[in-house]
């Protein structure tokens, strides 16, 4: 009986996280919120207003202050004064927040060797291509894609 491949995709994503999570844990980093990753990438490419923010994120300027609040409890980033307008300010990766994303970075690397290395290099290209076109080849160029990989 042949089923469809499609539903192990979820399975897979689900095991990747919880792989990801635990990777973060043991860094240190076990307070992470499921939207801060979505900041990380957007603030590893400049750092932007909460507006800016809330619109990379497409949600709501309320919606984008309230993740920046509890992400700036924790420590994970910082507000600074705008060079550029002074009556604006900043949301920026604190020290804490870049060694999060580099926690995740790294993770990400090891994970794709070690698919490599079961698998072989071909497979995980080959992988990497179907993925790329389920997802519409304007996601694989995204740049809050590429921001955990650089």
């Amino acid at each position: 009986v042949q089923t469809c491949a499609l539903p192990i995709l979820g399975v897979a994503y689900q095991e990747f996280v919880r792989e990801l999570h635990a990777a973060h844990a043991e860094a240190g980093f076990s307070d992470l919120g499921r939207s801060d990753g979505f900041v990380f990438r957007s603030l590893a490419v400049r750092p932007m207003t909460v507006s800016e923010l809330a619109t990379r994120l497409e949600i709501s300027k309320q919606g984008a202050a309230q993740i920046v609040e509890d992400m700036e409890r924790r420590g994970y980033v910082e507000r600074a004064p705008d060079p550029d307008d002074r009556r604006a300010r900043l949301v920026r990766l604190s020290a804490r927040g870049e060694n999060a994303l580099a926690t995740a970075r790294r993770f990400h690397r090891d994970y794709e060797r070690r698919l490599e290395r079961a698998h072989g290099k071909e497979a995980v290209r080959g992988l990497r291509a179907m993925l790329e076109a389920i997802a519409g080849a304007e996601q694989s160029v995204d740049p809050r894609l590429r921001a955990f990989y650089l």
